[in-house]
């Protein structure tokens, strides 16, 4: 079931070696361990995209991917994660990934008046940069082993319902 269900939502093989962003990598997206589901492979690629889409920077899917091949878990599913953060998650995510980092650093918290434009931004670029890297850090690592753990129990808890589903079967047939 869980690995029907994944089957279900993650590109397929063909379709990721046709991303340009992602040709760089060439050869290494046909290796076929990069696409099995197991236990392991999918709970290690959440933990890559999920930490992956909580860093602030440009390119979390190749990121992701390079990091997929690297660890050896399932490409698809860690390049998928990093679409948690979108353009329409990112202003929430960053600014509480800002707030805790401002607790982490014990740094002055900046508050940015928008209604002067992006200009204001980049000029105080140089006063949240250090809390929102420690805020995006300690957040990404923690939501990441939170979904590792999460996959790892709920795949197991699959495996045993599903194992005592048929032992239940095989003992109703032989009555």
């Amino acid at each position: 079931m869980a690995k029907r269900y994944i089957k279900k939502w993650i590109p397929k093989p063909h379709d990721l070696k046709n991303y340009q962003s992602l040709g760089m990598l060439g050869d290494l997206l046909h290796n076929p361990n990069l696409w099995h589901l197991n236990r392991r492979s999918v709970s290690t690629a959440f933990f890559v995209g999920i930490l992956v889409a909580f860093m602030p920077t440009l390119g979390q899917m190749i990121i992701a991917a390079a990091a997929a091949i690297v660890l050896r878990c399932n490409l698809p599913v860690s390049v998928a994660l990093v679409w948690i953060s979108n353009p329409l998650t990112m202003p929430p995510i960053y600014y509480g990934c800002y707030r805790l980092g401002v607790l982490i650093v014990g740094a002055p918290e900046v508050i940015i008046d928008w209604s002067a434009g992006p200009t204001v931004f980049v000029e105080q670029l140089h006063h949240i940069f250090w809390p929102l890297i420690a805020g995006c850090t300690v957040a990404g690592i923690f939501f990441a082993t939170l979904g590792y753990f999460f996959v790892r129990v709920f795949w197991r808890l699959h495996v045993i319902r599903a194992w005592n589903k048929r032992q239940s079967s095989r003992e109703n047939k032989e009555d």
